[in-house]
């Protein structure tokens, strides 16, 4: 039975690296919306959205229109996080080692690849049309949606790197 790299098993790392990417995108969103007024994704939008599919409804004309649904904040923002978890998790899956000594490439392509969940899922679902094209500013969506990517991507390499200096101590 060989040694785990980083001691820990992948789900463990993928949790910590994707909280930590995660959260990182957060403050920098926080930071931005002070700086210029323009807030973030509303992650409420979110947990409408999934508590709307139980009653087998993906899209909407209009999710901040769509009824309410109790808890649709925490089921969001514990959504959000989920997911930051999993894409943490295909890069750690994808590049076994990277975790141990982390490089940006990698980190910010995952980054840049996971703008694809907004554009081609979430902003169609939302009624936004594909990446944000029934939005009154495409090109100013999307553009926030790389930017917004980006940084979670520089949030990946910075939790990773921080983990595999923390493991090193």
């Amino acid at each position: 039975m060989s040694a785990r790299p980083f001691g820990r098993p992948p789900l463990v790392r993928s949790v910590a690296i994707g909280v930590g990417a995660t959260a990182i995108m957060d403050v920098s969103s926080e930071v931005r919306r002070r700086a210029t007024g323009v807030a973030p994704l509303d992650y409420r939008l979110v947990g409408r959205w999934i508590g709307h599919l139980r009653h087998r409804r993906l899209y909407h004309q209009d999710i901040a229109a769509a009824r309410p649904i109790v808890h649709e904040r925490e089921i969001g923002w514990a959504a959000h996080y989920t997911i930051g978890t999993a894409f943490a998790a295909a890069l750690v899956l994808a590049r076994p080692n990277w975790h141990a000594e982390p490089t940006f490439a990698p980190a910010l392509a995952t980054g840049l690849l996971s703008t694809a969940a907004p554009w081609l899922l979430m902003q169609p679902a939302f009624g936004m049309g594909v990446a944000a094209s029934r939005t009154a500013d495409p090109t100013t969506a999307r553009l926030r949606s790389l930017c917004t990517h980006a940084t979670y991507g520089i949030g990946l390499y910075l939790a990773a790197a921080t983990a595999a200096r923390l493991r090193r101590l």
